[in-house]
């Protein structure tokens, strides 16, 4: 091996463990439950909470990829890791609405920024042909820390406060602490570990370079993959409980395990996503996992008992896991000289995530499953995408 070989193998790791910090954000959820049992803050303020935490990708997304672009990936990496940490400890000041506001604001901005160059960064230190395993691997090792989140903060972070006499209330905040030293040590490892960039001296980085990228046919149309794998991920977390509720018939307490079965069926079908895609062809993995996705959520439609549903639910989860992590490697590597550009558009597409769940839910009011005809749409354009060809 040459010495950049080596230079890059070493950044491999400390790179995936960057993943497991993205993670953090998903503790939206946890911040709205906790503080809605301890104040009498009405439902529909508490929902400033993941509105802070993500409207940054679409407002920073591709600035973030023209300062990664002058100074480095590694460096604006290592800042968002930083802004991240400060999040999580700003919760010290208390646990009123206003200081968790900026709590989750400050874990969106670096959320944001971490998406944005650690995709990219993981890309520059694999071998190519193995971009997308690895990077179905970091959604994994993402995953992992999403489901392992709401238990450190709802359980460990209590039994760290009463172990060293705190009896205040927001105890479920000494979860967001433990994080911050887990991230803290992430910085720390990744500050510590060379990292062999390339950058593309003759390309200068501006607002207008990344939108003048939507002329590109190709390049437009994988960016609204984005926008609508995303869509579909959120839609069916956020909208699967009512559905089952509602077409099915359970009880809302057995409804929450079909969040429980998606999260866990995206956590296994990234990991094996990611090891089948270290030797495979992402363009035809990315067709199967669609037309799979495609044939369990129109299965979903016809199924009238609990645990089909579930099998259902965690068998799409399966399909639509590794979609995102497929479109973004591969159009980064059709285009790996424009990588900044193209992964600040595609993780301001990310912001479909804010729009697709509210139509879902409302295309559910009018039939049980409308809401699945949107979704089941959305799969039928990805899918299109599989043809087409790079402009």
């Amino acid at each position: 091996m040459t010495d950049t070989q080596i230079t890059k193998s070493k950044a491999v790791w400390p790179v995936l463990f960057s993943f497991f910090v993205v993670s953090f954000v998903d503790l939206v959820g946890t911040g709205v439950d906790e503080l809605k049992q301890g104040a009498d803050t009405p439902d529909y303020l508490l929902q400033l909470i993941p509105f802070v935490a993500f409207i940054w990708f679409f407002l920073i997304s591709v600035p973030a990829g023209i300062w990664q672009a002058r100074y480095g990936k590694k460096r604006v990496l290592n800042i968002a890791i930083l802004i991240t940490v400060l999040g999580l400890f700003v919760p010290l000041l208390g646990n009123t609405l206003l200081v968790i506001l900026v709590s989750f604001a400050l874990l969106g901005i670096g959320n944001t920024i971490m998406q944005v160059a650690a995709n990219p960064l993981l890309m520059s230190v694999v071998p190519a042909e193995k971009g997308s395993g690895y990077l179905s691997l970091s959604q994994f090792i993402k995953s992992l820390g999403s489901m392992v989140g709401p238990y450190v903060a709802a359980v460990v972070g209590p039994l760290v406060a009463s172990a060293i006499g705190f009896e205040g209330e927001g105890t479920w905040r000494f979860g967001l602490y433990l994080f911050g030293i887990v991230a803290f040590m992430a910085w720390l490892w990744l500050s510590l570990t060379p990292v062999a960039e390339e950058k593309n001296a003759d390309t200068q980085v501006t607002i207008g370079s990344c939108l003048k990228l939507l002329g590109n046919r190709y390049i437009a149309l994988m960016v609204l993959g984005i926008f609508a794998v995303v869509g579909i991920d959120v839609a069916i977390n956020s909208n699967i409980g009512t559905f089952l509720q509602l077409k099915i018939g359970v009880s809302e307490e057995a409804a929450k395990y079909g969040k429980s079965v998606y999260f866990f069926a995206k956590m296994l079908g990234t990991l094996v996503g990611g090891i089948l895609l270290m030797k495979g062809n992402a363009n035809t993995f990315l067709k199967w996992s669609t037309l799979l996705a495609l044939v369990f959520v129109f299965a979903l439609t016809f199924v009238q008992h609990s645990i089909a549903a579930w099998i259902l639910v965690g068998l799409i989860s399966l399909g639509v896991s590794n979609i995102f992590p497929l479109i973004y490697s591969i159009t980064v590597g059709n285009y790996p000289d424009r990588s900044d550009e193209i992964s600040g558009l595609m993780m301001m597409a990310i912001s479909g995530g804010a729009i697709f769940p509210l139509l879902v839910g409302l295309a559910m009011r009018s039939h049980l499953n409308g809401g699945l005809w949107i979704i089941f749409g959305l799969l039928v354009f990805i899918l299109l995408l599989t043809r087409v060809k790079k402009s």
